[in-house]
């Protein structure tokens, strides 16, 4: 599919190849219509739907909405909020057009259609890449092509689904956005992304503000994991070690000094090979 944003959907339907022989308006019982079922958006603000009532009211439906034949009745395409403002109103039928679309189709209908307009949150336009890759096993770059967005930025949405679901609600509800979200990402563990994330919203802080507690954070966990020193003897046994297997060896000790580690490094399985066998050779 071309790139697609900022075009209207007859030319999206086009790039899709949807028949286009029956673009025939027709009037569908509301009683036979359903939401899609890859509608990204999840909700829906009551003030819009609102306002979009009342002006069918006045003036009717004067952009009709896009359905696809299902088994039982139709399917909505595009423009499920005119259908849900229709059904306010009191309307029982609505002016439609039917298309023949695959389901790989409608679901990318459904999320252009909603970028175009804007109408995505930044969790439910995460989901919804998400959930395109999945059905049409496609890959990030390829998503990319089709919907006319660059790689990072389906990436940069994606990885908030690593995200809780607390912090997911709160990026929903607008009380955190995009740029929090994207340096939350970096704290770990959870339970202090989480803090991070309530302080951020109920102190209200910028982005900046957040950035500089999680480096403040950071600073503070590294003065208070400062690596111990080691003592002339650890250092010479170091050196022992080092020359007798010919490669890296650390001696890692705890603050009390009375337990550690000894860690070898090795650069390939040959050369574990080689290691192991000089110390099953030990002896």
């Amino acid at each position: 599919m071309a790139k697609g944003l900022g075009r209207g959907l007859d030319a999206l339907f086009k790039d899709l190849g949807a028949d286009d022989k029956n673009s025939t308006v027709q009037d569908i019982s509301v009683k036979e219509i359903r939401p899609n079922p890859h509608q990204p958006r999840k909700k829906f603000k009551e003030e819009a739907i609102e306002e979009l009532k009342q002006s069918i009211q006045s003036h009717g439906i004067l952009q009709p909405i896009v359905l696809r034949k299902s088994i039982k009745g139709y399917e909505i395409v595009a423009g499920e909020r005119r259908y849900r403002a229709a059904k306010a109103a009191g309307m029982t039928a609505v002016p439609a057009i039917i298309k023949e679309l695959t389901e790989a189709q409608m679901m990318e209908l459904a999320l252009l259609e909603n970028l175009q307009r804007e109408d995505l949150t930044v969790m439910e336009e995460a989901a919804a890449y998400q959930l395109i890759m999945d059905k049409l096993n496609v890959t990030q770059a390829e998503l990319a092509e089709r919907i006319g967005k660059s790689r990072p930025h389906i990436a940069n949405y994606v990885r908030l689904l690593d995200l809780p679901g607390e912090i997911q609600d709160m990026i929903s509800d607008e009380k955190l956005s995009m740029g929090h979200a994207r340096a939350l990402l970096g704290v770990k563990p959870k339970a202090k992304q989480l803090k991070a994330a309530e302080k951020t919203a109920s102190e209200n802080w910028t982005v900046r503000q957040l950035e500089s507690w999680i480096r403040e954070e950071k600073e503070k966990v590294s003065r208070e994991t400062k690596p111990v020193r080691k003592d002339i003897f650890i250092l010479d046994q170091e050196e022992v070690l080092r020359e007798r297997f010919g490669t890296s060896v650390q001696i890692r000790q705890s603050k009390n000094g009375k337990k550690g580690k000894i860690e070898i490094e090795y650069m390939s399985t040959e050369d574990l090979n080689r290691i192991l066998e000089m110390l099953d050779n030990r002896g």
